[in-house]
């Protein structure tokens, strides 16, 4: 029998100026997919282009983590943008990380959305289908990163774009396979080691079990580690040697 595999992911580069949130060099050390804000929910040029040097020389792969206009809110709040105006937003982001990637010698190998625009797509098909033609607009065949089962993965499909399923150890997950909101109580899964066993469930089992206690099926090839949580990277350490010892092989997707 074949060895599970599992993609690490996590958000990066989410400050701007002289504000810095996630611990982009440790995160680096583990994670082997880094989901690189792109300016709109976080990030301004420099903080891209060093995350993508740092990326690329540990030969981490490149994500374009696309998000609503939004950097008073970290792009978690709600909004409404015209489908054709989110695509051009979705190619303009992809294309700045773009320049930086490749002056890094390397490129923007996936995209993925960030937070509301996140959980938006899962359910709505006119803000999914501008994603996806953003992505067409660069000219990029590249995978789309997203929970299972989402519009976001049918609409990337139709576009024959490849899609990637996306699991989350730290956050809770409804009856219905989708995340819980971060607004009620329980949402985030803060106990370091439940987050380890449930990183292990999903990596081997391809299960989670809901807040409200039923057993769902869960099948991804990537696991995200919040970056923005107390302690991400050493919690994130400790997920990677889990899996590891448990016989996991930790390698980006294809």
């Amino acid at each position: 029998m074949s060895l599970p595999v599992i993609d690490l992911n996590a958000d990066l580069g989410e400050g701007f100026g002289r504000w810095q949130l996630t611990d982009d060099e440790a995160l680096l050390s583990v994670v082997t997919s880094a989901n690189v804000a792109c300016g709109f929910h976080a990030a301004d040029p420099s903080t891209m282009r060093r995350v993508c040097a740092l990326a690329a020389e540990r030969g981490v792969r490149i994500g374009a983590q696309v998000s609503y206009r939004d950097l008073a809110g970290f792009g978690r709040r709600a909004m409404d943008v015209p489908p054709e105006e989110l695509a051009d937003e979705i190619a303009y982001q992809i294309g700045a990380l773009e320049v930086f990637a490749r002056a890094a010698g390397a490129e923007v190998a996936y995209v993925k959305p960030h937070g509301a625009l996140y959980n938006r797509t899962v359910h709505d098909e006119e803000q999914a289908g501008a994603v996806v033609e953003g992505i067409r607009l660069t000219g990029a065949q590249v995978p789309v990163l997203g929970l299972p089962g989402s519009l976001l993965h049918a609409a990337a499909r139709r576009a024959g774009l490849p899609v990637v399923a996306e699991a989350f150890a730290d956050r809770a997950y409804t009856a219905t396979g989708t995340l819980v909101p971060r607004r009620e109580p329980g949402s985030v899964v803060t106990d370091p080691d439940a987050v380890t066993e449930r990183a292990l469930r999903f990596a081997r089992d391809g299960e989670v079990t809901a807040l409200t206690g039923e057993l769902v099926a869960v099948r991804a090839r990537s696991l995200c580690l919040h970056g923005d949580t107390p302690g991400a990277a050493d919690l994130a350490r400790r997920v990677r040697a889990f899996l590891e010892e448990a016989g996991v092989k930790v390698e980006a997707f294809a």
